[in-house]
């Protein structure tokens, strides 16, 4: 079964959230990037959280069938971009989301809420 780009991100967003992720974000690029078609972006409060966060992102994933295409980061990141092709999850540490404000960079596009993407 091959999940869409919406159901990926939902996916990602229910992950996120299990792991008690910050001000989780998804932003629909579709329709002004051919990178992917959503970016989930979330920040945790502490290194471990933030491993914990990738580690639960990746599982569900691959659970639904979706394995990783490329990690950016390491365990000892504050910054991991999980490329999983039609959509990019960006798991920050609260500082570096703030700096690089990816939400005011991508903001062209559509940002939508988790409820959007069980419409």
């Amino acid at each position: 079964m091959s999940l869409t780009s919406k159901e990926m991100a939902k996916t990602a967003y229910q992950a996120l959230s299990d792991k008690k992720a910050e001000d989780i974000q998804i932003i629909d690029i579709s329709g002004i990037s051919v990178l992917a078609d959503y970016f989930v972006i979330a920040n945790g409060t502490n290194q471990n959280q933030i491993e914990a966060m990738r580690d639960a992102v990746d599982e569900a994933l691959y659970k639904a069938g979706v394995p990783v295409k490329q990690i950016e980061g390491n365990r000892s990141s504050s910054w991991l971009l999980m490329d999983y092709g039609d959509i990019i999850v960006h798991v920050f540490s609260k500082e570096d989301r703030l700096f690089y404000d990816l939400e005011r960079i991508w903001g062209d596009g559509k940002f939508i809420s988790f409820s959007d993407l069980e419409a």
